[in-house]
């Protein structure tokens, strides 16, 4: 049987993102994330956990998941983050054994819909070019609404795009 070692998480951050670089130049980010999850306490009243989580991002590949996360997420903000789960131990200086368990991303999204307004707007620019506008009108007598493309002669609106008004 194989091993799994994958985490999924849904929550908000707790601070800011703070990014570092490594000495070789890897941008490294650290971040925290809460979560929420409800339980009976002992008396069979439901209450409301908090977990905290420490994520640590690095490059992935060509991606530069730690970049991202620094530069389009702030404190509050909703996200998903999809990883794994890493253990770390070392002996500290007064001697004693010390151990970090936090997650480490290969799937990181934004589901706040500023932070992922700003992200959309940089990767995907608006196209400079004439666009033509819609307008929406209800019909005299159904009152439905339709929309007409705003070009030529329209008897209610008279002269649209420059051509002469019609006399009938």
């Amino acid at each position: 049987m194989s091993n799994l070692n994958k985490a999924l998480l849904i929550g908000r951050l707790t601070k800011d993102p703070e990014m570092r670089y490594t000495p070789s130049g890897t941008a490294v980010t650290n971040f925290s994330i809460a979560t929420n999850r409800w339980s009976s306490g002992p008396d069979g009243e439901r209450k409301e956990f908090t977990d905290y989580h420490n994520i640590v991002a690095y490059p992935i590949g060509k991606r530069n998941l730690a970049e991202t996360v620094a530069q389009y997420t702030r404190k509050g903000a909703l996200v998903f983050v999809e990883g794994r789960i890493q253990t770390r131990s070392w002996e500290g200086q007064d001697g004693q054994k010390r151990r970090v368990t936090r997650s480490s991303p290969t799937t990181f999204s934004s589901l706040s819909r500023e932070e992922r307004a700003a992200a959309v707007a940089v990767a995907h620019p608006p196209s400079p070019g004439p666009q033509r506008r819609r307008i929406a009108r209800r019909h005299p007598r159904s009152g439905r609404r339709s929309s007409r493309r705003r070009s030529g002669r329209d008897p209610l609106l008279g002269v649209i795009d420059g051509s002469q008004p019609s006399t009938t």
